[in-house]
């Protein structure tokens, strides 16, 4: 049953992210990818305000785990708006780089595995692929192997916070 819900998120959230495009021939960098989806919309405003645009533009590859809008909404109230002030920009930063890996990690990579992995922040984040429900810190994977031309991208559930 997980297995059949798991795949009709994926369904959703691919097309949403414009897979169906890219298969087409109109492939798109990670930050146009996830501008095109419409359900990253925080995300995105968060990439222009650290000033990570032209880095996740780059050549990569990258493994992003993109946390959804409704992923930044499980956020006490205020915090994104904190994190947007230009004071801020240095912390916002290092929690959108902790959710980054340099290379292109995907899911048949991981599978059946625990592993950590070294995120573009510094610090490790542990990847739990051992069962049907992959966690990554403490969200989950909601959609997987989204290609971008640069990078992959692993739909979660919750915005993950460094240590």
């Amino acid at each position: 049953m997980f297995r059949f819900f798991r795949s009709a998120i994926f369904a959703l959230v691919t097309v949403a992210l414009g897979t169906t495009a890219a298969q087409a021939g109109t492939k798109k960098d990670i930050v146009d990818t996830a501008v095109s989806a419409g359900s990253f919309s925080t995300l995105v405003s968060a990439v222009k305000a650290a000033g990570l645009v032209n880095a996740l533009k780059g050549d990569g590859p990258f493994t992003v785990f993109a946390p959804t809008d409704a992923a930044f909404a499980k956020l006490p109230a205020g915090t994104i708006e904190d994190l947007l002030k230009p004071e801020n920009k240095s912390k916002l930063a290092a929690i959108l780089t902790y959710h980054v890996v340099s290379g292109k990690v995907m899911q048949a990579d991981i599978q059946s595995k625990i592993t950590d992995v070294k995120t573009l922040q510094g610090q490790t984040l542990s990847v739990d692929a051992m069962t049907d429900t992959v966690t990554v810190g403490a969200a989950t994977l909601v959609a997987s192997d989204v290609e971008a031309t640069n990078s992959v991208i692993h739909v979660i559930d919750t915005v993950i916070l460094p240590n």
